[in-house]
């Protein structure tokens, strides 16, 4: 798929800005603060209703607007998608083809893309719940059924862990609680698994033709590995869960390891090649995508060359 048109209104700096590129690499160049990036984070925002920069919608708007548009044309192997995201004072209306949509999941995977930013490096260094958070974008667009599952497990989270600020928690309504993210949960890690599994297989290619040789590993670290394990999990930490107020085992404390020449990349790998295994993933995801999908997605690549040497960026 690629892109025909972008159209963006009061979007950051941008007061009124048509994009139109060609089907096959487009390079946009410019000054600083001129709206390179913004318009990847555009195209990034109708996709997936999300920017990679903040997560108040309110700083997208060009100063001292009430609100901007975005739209953008897409063809697909088999359809051209046409989506359109609309933010006014707080209120956002997301349309596909002209029909309005009222839930993330009739957004995600219309527009399949893989953005890399500079911020994406945090993947490598960074906390773990930039992983998790990869993980679930990925897989949302990927999977419905994923999707579903992850806004089950995050509700009954939210009601479990509300229910261990009380002063006398139901052991009973806990029991509830712990047997939904149990259902919940096996769905999550066991597409987590597999995803992670076939991605690391694409990522350690790419990495090899980035680097001419080294080796990159991504390991899946699941905080429990089974339906029982969970349970189990669940139910010792009760008490300690109790004191602190808030849920401390299950797939929301999942991590992802990414190993350079067996070597965690996080403590003992150099910038070029933290910098390089967070490329692989994005392109092992384009791979993946591809396979899922039948066509590649739209690659978005923000400043890529920074912190790269030059024979990585001319192999790159």
């Amino acid at each position: 798929m690629y892109l025909k048109q972008l159209t963006c209104k009061d979007f950051r700096c941008l007061s009124e800005v048509v994009f139109v590129p060609g089907p096959a690499i487009n390079v946009i160049r410019g000054d600083n603060a001129q709206g390179k990036t913004t318009l990847l984070e555009a195209l990034l925002y109708l996709a997936t209703s999300k920017s990679h920069r903040t997560n108040q919608e309110a700083e997208l708007r060009r100063y001292g607007q009430d609100g901007f548009q975005l739209s953008a044309t897409v063809e697909r192997s088999d359809r051209a998608v046409v989506m359109e995201a609309n933010w006014w004072r707080g209120s956002k209306r997301f349309k596909v083809n002209g029909v309005s949509q009222t839930r993330l999941s009739d957004i995600l995977g219309k527009v399949n893309l893989v953005f890399f930013s500079p911020e994406d490096v945090g993947l490598v260094r960074g906390a773990a719940s930039i992983r998790r958070r990869f993980l679930d974008m990925e897989l949302s667009q990927l999977h419905t059924g994923y999707l579903q599952a992850l806004q089950n497990y995050r509700q009954v989270l939210r009601q479990r862990n509300g229910l261990l600020r009380r002063r006398h928690p139901e052991s009973a309504l806990l029991d509830i609680y712990d047997g939904q993210l149990v259902r919940e949960g096996v769905v999550l890690m066991h597409e987590r698994m597999a995803f992670i599994n076939e991605l690391s297989r694409y990522a350690s290619e790419a990495y090899v033709r980035i680097t001419n040789g080294e080796e990159l590993t991504v390991v899946y670290r699941p905080d429990t590995r089974s339906e029982d394990a969970l349970l189990e999990a669940l139910t010792g930490a009760r008490p300690s869960d109790i004191k602190q107020g808030v849920t401390t085992r299950g797939p929301h404390r999942d991590d992802i390891d990414l190993l350079v020449s067996k070597k965690n990349a996080r403590q003992f790998a150099s910038q070029g090649q933290q910098r390089s295994a967070a490329l692989a993933i994005k392109l092992a995801e384009l791979a993946l995508i591809r396979d899922r999908t039948g066509e590649y997605p739209i690659l978005l690549l923000d400043d890529v060359l920074s912190e790269l040497d030059s024979q990585r960026s001319q192999r790159l």
